[in-house]
């Protein structure tokens, strides 16, 4: 159980952050309702995760699959899940059949995993998921996400031969230290507008997910419609508690 301090510290942390959200959306001449705040709860317990939900907020993500299905049952059921990030081909009828309210799987990398998830959508029988395309802008051989390079024959894939899975938008992850910003965030947008070509799609329809706590603000400002702030609301990670994904 967390400290009621500790937890206090978050609510403050979240109002903090949806202040300067609201203001980084209006210095770019933007409707702050056309951007997301996802709270990025990992290695988190439930009971942070239950009053930042107390405090009016909704959109949670996690990294690791064996986590979000330790949580999702113990919190109330109109939380909005993201699941962030690689996801294991084979992990993913478990992810949807323990998590009947996840949102959206920011991470599709590969045609393996889109597959995978459009079989465990039609098999669970639910409504088609949304979908992000994980794209690595930063180049760093260890992280996940497709080249730029493939991103849009990956999005076609999705979109045309995935009938249970809605392709959504884009979505990176910056280097750690921050120092691929803001160039990572130009390499979306160009994606994007490729994607876009290539689809017939309005770019206004294509989400861009990018931006984390170190610089949400400026992911606002050059296009951004969902940020994952973690650390800034929850405080430092414990990676002591990681879950095996």
């Amino acid at each position: 159980m967390a400290a009621p301090a500790v937890e206090n510290a978050a609510v403050s942390a979240l109002r903090s952050v949806m202040l300067r959200f609201r203001q980084a959306a209006e210095r770019s001449g933007r409707n702050p309702g056309q951007v997301r705040v996802v709270a990025v709860s990992k290695t988190k317990p439930v009971s942070l995760i239950r009053q930042v939900y107390e405090a009016g907020h909704r959109r949670f993500g996690e990294n690791y699959v064996q986590e979000i299905l330790d949580k999702a049952p113990q919190l109330p059921e109109d939380i909005e899940w993201h699941f962030v990030g690689h996801l294991q081909s084979n992990k993913a009828k478990l992810l949807l059949a323990g998590v009947p309210n996840l949102a959206l799987v920011e991470g599709v990398d590969n045609e393996k995993i889109a597959n995978h998830l459009d079989r465990a959508v039609s098999n669970l029988g639910r409504n088609p998921l949304k979908v992000l395309v994980q794209v690595n802008t930063s180049g760093e051989v260890s992280k996940s996400g497709i080249d730029p390079s493939g991103c849009v024959e990956l999005a076609k894939h999705v979109k045309f031969r995935c009938p249970n899975l809605e392709f959504s938008g884009l979505m990176t992850i910056g280097m750690p230290d921050y120092t691929s910003t803001p160039e990572n965030f130009r390499m979306l947008s160009k994606c994007r507008a490729q994607v876009c070509k290539a689809l017939d799609m309005a770019e206004e329809h294509c989400e861009l997910s990018m931006g984390m706590s170190g610089d949400f603000e400026q992911a606002i400002e050059m296009g951004s419609t969902n940020v994952r702030i973690g650390s800034t609301i929850f405080g430092p990670r414990d990676y002591a508690k990681k879950q095996p994904d």
